[in-house]
């Protein structure tokens, strides 16, 4: 049992001491981060997204930023813009809030797509480009962005290039009566004052990534990755011709590569230093889900992403 792996352990525990349940968002978050990999949170409000990014935030000791989308925001707002500095008689950066590690993007589908945009090159690049500069982000830098369910009023859609630089969405559900009865008890006392140890420094998380960097990936996992990968595009792959009706677009190459490394995350939280494909599973759905895109088909038969990628699943067989 590595020494790291007890760390993580230790950092689920601390954020447990301010937030009930949530433990599989939590696990979903720290995957992101150890392997460079952006998290999209899908849920209705109250359900503690933006208390649980901000906790975890604290207890890795990470600079963190709360960017509140709304439909009058800019994408100056987000990323900086030039200032005529008239004592110099020169413009100046003004960096914006993604100058930071962890960026919780709140509600970002409350803020249309030009704004959304302004995220891509900081995901993808891990920079900005402000007037002719660019400039580089700190590490380690972390997009967390939560969104309300679309059939909400007042929201926009992410486009399919920007929902794509997200490694996974979650979809976060209501808690359970007990945990709520817990959550009700502990946010009503008034003397409720959670105190956050930092347990991970930068050099730690690291540490932990170089880690998850080691464990090991055999050639046939590589190998089921891909068809399942591809089944997504086209399920008659394996042999389930009935569902290539339903999809308008399948997963991008950027799947592949999110799938290997949340899987091996996943091994890594499991004490393991190799992917198994229980790994791939138990990862599969979080990674694909917003990249298989249905047509009005699929709507019309009440067919959700979460069913195809299931069948999939099913379908796939892995060779030794």
């Amino acid at each position: 049992m590595s020494k790291n792996y007890l760390k993580v352990q230790k950092v689920l525990d601390e954020v447990g001491n301010v937030i009930v349940g949530q433990e599989y968002m939590v696990k979903r978050l720290l995957m992101g981060l150890f392997t460079q990999g952006h998290i999209l949170l899908e849920g209705v409000p109250g359900l503690a997204k933006t208390l649980t990014v901000n906790t975890v935030s604290n207890v890795l000791k990470l600079n963190f930023k709360r960017i509140q989308f709304t439909p009058d925001l800019l994408p100056s707002d987000v990323i900086g813009t030039m200032i005529y500095n008239q004592k110099k008689s020169a413009f100046e950066v003004k960096k914006g809030p993604i100058f930071s590690n962890i960026i919780l993007a709140d509600e970002i589908n409350r803020s249309p797509a030009k704004v959304q945009s302004a995220l891509l090159e900081s995901m993808q690049e891990k920079q900005v480009t402000i007037g002719e500069n660019s400039f580089q982000l700190d590490e380690p830098f972390l997009v967390l962005a939560t969104q309300n369910p679309i059939d909400q009023e007042g929201t926009y859609p992410l486009p399919e290039a920007q929902r794509d630089r997200f490694m996974m969405k979650l979809n976060i559900d209501y808690p359970s009566k007990d945990e709520e009865l817990k959550i009700m008890r502990r946010m009503t006392d008034l003397n409720f004052i959670p105190k956050i140890k930092t347990i991970l420094t930068k050099k730690d998380i690291s540490l932990i990534q170089n880690e998850i960097n080691k464990v090991s990936v055999s050639e046939s996992i590589d190998k089921y990755i891909i068809e399942i990968v591809f089944a997504t595009r086209k399920p008659s792959s394996v042999n389930l011709n009935d569902l290539d009706n339903f999809i308008s677009f399948g997963a991008s190459p950027r799947a592949s590569i999110n799938l290997s490394l949340s899987a091996k995350a996943n091994a890594f939280f499991n004490n393991r230093d190799y992917v198994t494909p229980d790994d791939i599973k138990e990862v599969a759905y979080d990674v694909l889900n917003h990249r298989v895109i249905l047509n009005y088909e699929a709507e019309a038969e009440g067919i959700k992403p979460k069913e195809i990628i299931e069948k999939i699943l099913n379908n796939v067989e892995i060779n030794s």
